[in-house]
């Protein structure tokens, strides 16, 4: 007869069967958690109604069992086993939900959920999945820049504490670089942290980049599993210098200008079309075989028209590659002849000329006085009207600032030319006499008079306008006189006189001045006695008898002096 087996045998026996062999019938179940969150792991079994109570374990590599926690459901206690990694780190529910805060790495184990009656132990078994997310891949140890046709490492894309390790992608303009032999090539590598568990990955791109890589951005990615599946995440953009060399020369004029002209201050520059742009060059001048090292530019100061003509540069190291540009310096040159001040008689003749002598077609413009003629000046007789400041003016109208003028300043002198005229005012009271002078410099001009007679108020002058101008006076003679007009400058001294006969009139205004004081007169006296009056009336009577004799024989004298008048102004 075998033997009875107490209750706590079989309990023991249970346990230890239990740590090594799974109860049939449950699957594997996955709790995936977030690096640094609290897992949480149900328990999965129904609670039996008689159940003493219940454990968790994990299973070490080697298959050996650890335990971690203990709950009793008869005391309602909650026990955790001495186990340092999980030290207060562990949580167990009153339903047997395991939660284990701030999840590492080493965590990724399998647990087992364990409720154990008298006479059974019931296990499901949890396996746990721990994600850590990348930092964001970026782009580092990039080179200075890039040469065409050259394999040359473009940089590293690092991505760091990832967990699991994760997988780099490179992108050139957003499209996948796949390794191209020659062309391409990638080279991978991973790194674990002892303490950590967590891996860095690195990704070594070498390129050969072509000019089409100017101003390309080139990206990497890093993708990983998550919790929820795989995630990528994307560097920030890097885009490299691209060296390349000079394809071609230009060399261009500075500063640009419609047209060059003499005097001007010029700089060549050559470029080249590489990258970096070459910093030196050889400049080759017109009549000058041998070239000028220089910088990039070349400076001509005050240039002449013998600078025109063909300029050239090139490469220091490869003269046939080389660019040209045509220099035209433009030039005017104007001579006026004659020139300055010139002083000429009247009468003379005198040719000018101005000659132009210019690189292009130039304008020409006479000026007089400031004032535009329509031709240019021609003097075969010269007058004084003649006389002034002319200016011959030219310009290239295609090159600003190239214009030239000179002047001639012409004085016309003459000898001082005379003519008196007479004019006799409409009253017969006073005559009115003109000296017209011409001549230049401008003549000073004095009158004199023989015989008696008034100037009745000083001598009046005209403006002096080409050379002419005329001085008047006006006089009243009581007798015929002779006026003198004398005109004088530096040239010559010039005398003319005109006679001028006395104002017939005057008599008869003085003898009517008379009856007008005698009427006064004689009306004062008439208010004092009547016989006076009378007496003066008869004498006013044959007084006036006697004037009307008298004017009578005036009239017959005034017409002989008029013909004669005529006959002197003739």
């Amino acid at each position: 007869m075998a033997s009875k087996v107490s209750p706590s045998c079989r309990l023991v026996f249970c346990l230890l069967i239990s740590a090594a062999v799974l109860r049939p019938g449950l699957g594997w179940y996955t709790v995936n958690s977030a690096y640094g969150d609290t897992i949480v792991m149900p328990c999965r079994l129904d609670v039996p109604q008689n159940l003493m109570f219940g454990k968790w374990k994990y299973e070490k590599p080697d298959g050996s069992p650890v335990f971690i926690a203990f709950r009793s459901s008869t005391k309602k206690s909650v026990q955790y086993d001495d186990v340092p990694e999980y030290k207060d780190r562990l949580s167990l529910s009153e339903n047997y939900t395991l939660s284990i805060s701030n999840a590492k790495i080493s965590d990724e184990k399998r647990f087992v959920c364990m409720l154990v009656t008298e006479d059974n132990v019931f296990e499901a078994p949890t396996l746990v999945k721990v994600f850590k997310q990348p930092s964001k891949p970026e782009i580092v140890n990039k080179a200075p820049f890039l040469e065409t046709e050259q394999l040359k490492k473009l940089g590293d894309c690092i991505s760091r504490d990832s967990y699991p390790d994760g997988n780099i992608t490179w992108y050139r303009n957003g499209k996948v670089m796949q390794p191209v032999d020659g062309e391409v090539a990638i080279l991978f590598k991973k790194e674990i942290d002892p303490g950590t568990q967590l891996y860095t990955v690195t990704s070594s791109l070498e390129y050969r980049t072509t000019k089409s890589d100017i101003q390309m951005p080139f990206t990497c990615s890093v993708t990983y599993y998550g919790p929820s599946g795989q995630k990528t995440i994307y560097s920030e953009q890097a885009i490299f210098d691209i060296y390349y060399p000079t394809e071609q020369v230009t060399i261009q004029v500075l500063p640009p200008k419609n047209a060059i002209k003499e005097g001007d201050n010029i700089t060549l520059q050559c470029l080249g079309n590489g990258n970096p742009p070459p910093e030196e060059f050889m400049f080759y001048l017109p009549g000058q075989p041998e070239g000028i090292r220089s910088s990039n530019t070349y400076t001509l100061t005050d240039v002449r028209r013998n600078a025109t003509g063909d300029y050239k540069c090139s490469l220091i190291d490869k003269r046939n590659m080389a660019a040209s540009t045509t220099i035209t310096v433009h030039y005017l040159d104007l001579s006026l002849n004659p020139s300055g001040e010139v002083t000429k008689q009247i009468g003379d003749t005198l040719p000018v000329s101005c000659t132009i002598s210019a690189s292009r077609n130039a304008t020409v413009v006479w000026m007089k006085d400031n004032i535009r003629l329509r031709s240019s000046p021609s003097f075969s007789s010269l007058h004084y009207q003649d006389a002034g400041n002319y200016v011959c003016e030219t310009a290239l109208q295609e090159v600003e600032g190239l214009k030239k003028r000179e002047s001639l300043t012409l004085i016309v002198e003459g000898k001082p030319q005379i003519k008196m005229t007479k004019k006799t005012d409409p009253s017969g009271l006073s005559k009115t006499i003109i000296c017209h002078v011409e001549g230049f410099p401008k003549p000073a001009i004095q009158w004199t008079i023989t015989g008696s007679g008034s100037v009745i108020n000083q001598a009046k002058e005209s403006p002096y306008i080409n050379g002419r101008y005329y001085s008047k006076i006006i006089i009243s003679p009581e007798e015929n006189v002779t006026l003198t007009c004398t005109a004088e400058n530096q040239l010559e001294r010039t005398v003319n006189s005109l006679n001028v006969s006395a104002n017939e009139n005057r008599e008869k205004v003085n003898d009517q001045a008379k009856l007008i004081v005698g009427i006064v007169v004689g009306l004062l006296l008439a208010a004092l006695v009547a016989g006076v009056v009378y007496w003066l009336y008869m004498k006013k009577s044959k007084t006036a008898s006697k004037h009307v004799n008298k004017d009578l024989g005036n009239m017959e004298e005034n017409k002989k002096l008029e013909e004669n008048n005529h006959k002197t102004e003739a």
